[in-house]
């Protein structure tokens, strides 16, 4: 029997290697990119101490202030490189280290102190301090009561977070609630949930809102109950009511004397070597105010000279005219900025100020300073500071003169108009001198457009209040005489103008440019030019004041008048056109 061989061979396994290892890593990816999913969406709930570099660190409006406060006792204290921080760098504290003096002012108050010194003075009269101010690792440290009563400035000291927020008077804040109270909201150190918690803010209590965090809009820059600031997810915080740091108490606002008809109407009495003799002065109609040249600093230790008298001030209420006496720097630099310099030079300007005041019952005090170092501009801004409150005080009205802008350092760009101009009552813009003494060229005293121009700048640039912008108009003119190529020229009153004109027969012509009107003659071989100051001159500024809605007009100078012009200004002061 044949037998019969089947031959069976081995089955083929299929290759499943690559595949399975694929698969199974594609496994494990999807294991470990969900964890780390998993991972990085839940939040962290680590809890960490805040670390602000220091137990009382200052904060303001959520941002770290570069200073830290420090304790005396369980009174804190200040320092002034993060107080210059918020309320301003040229704000009201000033420290001068060569005395040790701080002075803090107010639109009503002036407050001295010294490092180390518990007693300061308050307006004059004496101020207990606490603790005293001091200086340490090149700063000064100011106590915190004074700065509460000057300025409505708050402070919380949380020593849980170790932070010191400062809160400044009218200062707003939005704030917030945990959207689940139960669950709460955190507060963490960065921007994003794997972060830290600083502060854990449970069930209602409120969340200070600084502000939204400027690269990620869905945090917000906040501030818990217990002091931390950090950064707290929006969707875990509703609104609640913003808070509004109150202001302090306003004082009393000081009102200057009532003035006949509302609108300034002043004159400038020169007084030189020889007192004024009232007696030949001419009737002023409208006049409400006048302002003899009394009183100038006698060098850099602040003692004044004065030339005040007691009859002229009687002649002046006898006619119901206010005396503002004015104050002038007699326009020597180097004098005025050793004046200037120092808290104890200033006050003692201020105290004779204050004296002549009450001695010859003036009403006022106008503060004429020109000529004046640009190293100095601050300083005057400091004085003018330490000395309205107290004439404001004393009931005194305060304005101070201020020349048009230019590029002049020592004529113009000493004045911080902006600065001055929250200080004083009135600001009077003398708006003349266009064409000086010495002019290279001969030329109006004021032109209108220069006049109206100076005008425009000081409002716009320095926001200056119009209602204490005063227009200050010349009663002078010059003469101009021009030879072989040479411009001389010397000032002469608005009478003595006409009477030339009369004498020389001549036809003024109107200078449209200039906006006033115009003569020229010969004389010994000479052109003689004036653009006359008069009715029609007058009238075309007292348009502008009205135009600009500004707080009135003042003259210079009242020898230089002709009788006539003040009728003039006091009729055309009465237009009914004048801007509210």
């Amino acid at each position: 029997m044949e037998t019969i061989r089947i031959r069976i061979g081995k089955r083929r396994r299929r290759r499943r290697g690559p595949a399975l290892l694929f698969s199974l890593l594609l496994i494990i990816g999807f294991i470990i990119g969900g964890s780390i999913i998993w991972m990085t969406s839940k939040p962290n709930t680590t809890h960490v101490k805040p670390d602000y570099g220091s137990p009382f660190a200052l904060f303001y409006q959520g941002q770290r202030l570069d200073q830290d406060a420090i304790m005396d006792g369980d009174e804190l204290k200040l320092p002034l490189k993060a107080l210059k921080q918020v309320l301003g760098e040229n704000g009201p504290i000033r420290y001068e280290s060569a005395s040790g003096s701080i002075i803090l002012t107010t639109s009503d108050h002036v407050l001295r102190m010294k490092t180390d010194e518990l007693t300061a003075t308050l307006n004059r009269k004496p101020y207990e301090l606490r603790v005293t101010a001091e200086k340490r690792d090149k700063d000064v440290y100011l106590p915190v009561a004074p700065l509460t009563q000057l300025y409505g400035l708050q402070v919380e000291y949380k020593p849980d977070s170790g932070t010191v927020t400062l809160l400044q008077a009218g200062d707003a804040a939005d704030r917030g609630k945990p959207t689940n109270p139960a669950k709460g909201a955190a507060i963490r150190t960065k921007a994003s949930i794997r972060a830290p918690i600083v502060e854990q803010v449970e069930g209602t209590s409120l969340i200070r809102i600084w502000k939204m965090e400027p690269s990620n809009p869905k945090w917000y820059i906040a501030q818990g109950p217990d002091g931390a600031v950090g950064y707290v997810r929006a969707t875990e915080i509703n609104q609640a009511a913003a808070e509004t740091v109150p202001m302090p108490d306003k004082p009393k606002p000081f009102v200057a004397p009532k003035l006949e008809g509302g609108l300034l109407n002043l004159t400038w009495e020169a007084v030189y070597d020889n007192p004024t003799v009232t007696s030949k002065i001419g009737p002023m109609p409208g006049v409400s105010v006048v302002s003899p040249t009394w009183f100038e600093l006698q060098n850099g230790s602040g003692e004044i000279k004065s030339k005040a008298s007691a009859k002229y001030v009687q002649w002046a209420h006898a006619r119901g005219m206010q005396v503002w006496a004015l104050f002038s720097n007699g326009f020597e630099p180097e004098r005025t900025t050793k004046a200037l310099a120092t808290v104890e030079t200033r006050f003692k300007m201020i105290q004779q100020l204050l004296a002549f005041a009450q001695l010859y019952d003036l009403q006022g005090i106008n503060i004429d300073f020109e000529n004046v170092n640009l190293s100095d501009k601050a300083n005057l801004v400091q004085f003018m500071r330490e000395l309205t409150p107290l004439l404001h005080e004393q009931g005194l009205v305060v304005s101070i003169d201020v020349s048009p802008k230019s590029t002049s350092p020592t004529w113009s760009m000493f004045l911080d108009r902006k600065s001055l101009g929250k200080i004083v009552d009135y600001m009077m813009l003398m708006a003349y001198d266009e064409h000086w003494a010495t002019s290279p060229e001969a030329g109006s005293v004021a032109s209108l457009s220069w006049t109206e121009e100076s005008i425009a700048r000081i409002l716009e640039e320095d926001d200056v209040p119009a209602n204490k912008l005063v227009l200050s108009m010349p009663l002078y003119t010059r003469l101009w005489t021009e030879k072989d190529d040479k411009v001389s020229s010397k000032a002469i009153g608005m009478q003595k103008a006409a009477d030339i004109v009369k004498e020389h027969k001549l036809k003024p012509v109107l200078d449209e440019e200039a906006g006033q009107r115009y003569v020229e003659y010969v004389e010994d071989g000479a052109k003689q030019r004036i653009w006359l100051e008069d009715d029609y001159s007058i009238k075309a500024r007292i348009a502008l004041m009205h135009k600009y809605g500004l707080a009135g007009v003042a003259t210079w100078q009242r020898a230089f008048q002709a009788e006539s012009i003040w009728t003039t200004i006091d009729q055309t002061l009465k237009a009914t056109n004048h801007k509210k």
